[in-house]
């Protein structure tokens, strides 16, 4: 449980340096299986089925991102994290930035992959609304087959064909309700730019060159915006590099955790040794 709502997590359970991975829109906690194994050597790796998302409970019928922010927070007090680094992958990062300006203390460190603190605009909530009615009319299958390549560079997508089809099954298992409340959540949410620029918590921001949600264009714009940020630019993905380019994202995330938390060697208690597998995964 994460406060008053049933939550799945998965949790290393080793390493005195902790970052919390918040996945994107109509995926799941088990997106970031993979990409776990690089940064266990070097920290606690925890992940969260947010709300309407994987085997979590869907609580009413709008999921804001402040909601979501804390049931984080309620999952860390859960976990009995004080404090940890929190990425978060396209809406999970509307959802870590949330944490951020209302659990300040909570954020030693933020990182936004292919994310923005921008609000939707209105031809962008105009999109969710029809996928609404797309949803609401029993066409799921339709966003399945559709949806997932897109997050992909061009020149990944049959090399990663595997990653394309599990994407595909998390939207068809993912509940309808849930994807519905999410879409309102996300279309209503604030712009957290001037929070982002006033916070003192550590930035780092990761964006793809061949991105088709979050253009080059959006995120140069982003970047000019945040010069407190660092910047990582994946040359050769699209909107999933912690996929298509995971070790070059894994190094930049150790390296960033490692200057917040002042260690970047392996833990020395045998988190390096830990198959994903053996992660505890509990409701």
């Amino acid at each position: 449980m994460a406060g008053d709502c049933a939550t799945r997590i998965s949790d290393t359970r080793r390493g005195d340096r902790t970052i919390i991975l918040l996945h994107g829109y109509l995926e799941s906690l088990d997106v970031w299986d993979d990409f776990s194994t690089l940064l266990a050597p070097h920290m606690r790796v925890v992940s969260i089925d947010l709300p309407g998302h994987g085997v979590s409970q869907v609580k009413g019928t709008v999921h804001t991102m402040e909601f979501l922010a804390d049931t984080v927070r309620a999952a860390m007090q859960t976990l009995e994290i004080d404090k940890a680094v929190i990425a978060g992958h396209s809406m999970g990062g509307y959802v870590a930035l949330e944490l951020m300006r209302k659990y300040p203390e909570a954020a030693a460190g933020l990182i936004l992959i292919h994310s923005t603190p921008d609000p939707d605009s209105d031809k962008k909530k105009a999109d969710r609304e029809r996928e609404i009615e797309i949803i609401e009319g029993g066409k799921k299958e339709l966003i399945a087959k559709s949806f997932p390549h897109v997050g992909f560079a061009p020149q990944n997508r049959k090399r990663l064909e595997w990653a394309i089809e599990e994407l595909s099954e998390q939207i068809v298992m993912t509940e309808d309700e849930g994807i519905v409340a999410i879409l309102r959540g996300i279309s209503g949410r604030s712009d957290l730019n001037e929070a982002m620029r006033e916070s003192t918590v550590p930035q780092l921001l990761i964006f793809g060159r061949h991105d088709e949600y979050v253009t080059p264009e959006t995120a140069e714009a982003t970047i000019a915006a945040h010069p407190q940020a660092e910047v990582l630019w994946l040359e050769n993905s699209g909107h999933m590099g912690f996929i298509e380019e995971p070790e070059k994202t894994a190094e930049a995330v150790t390296g960033f955790v490692g200057r917040i938390f002042g260690e970047t060697q392996p833990e020395k208690n045998g988190a390096a040794n830990k198959a994903p597998h053996d992660n505890d995964k509990t409701d």
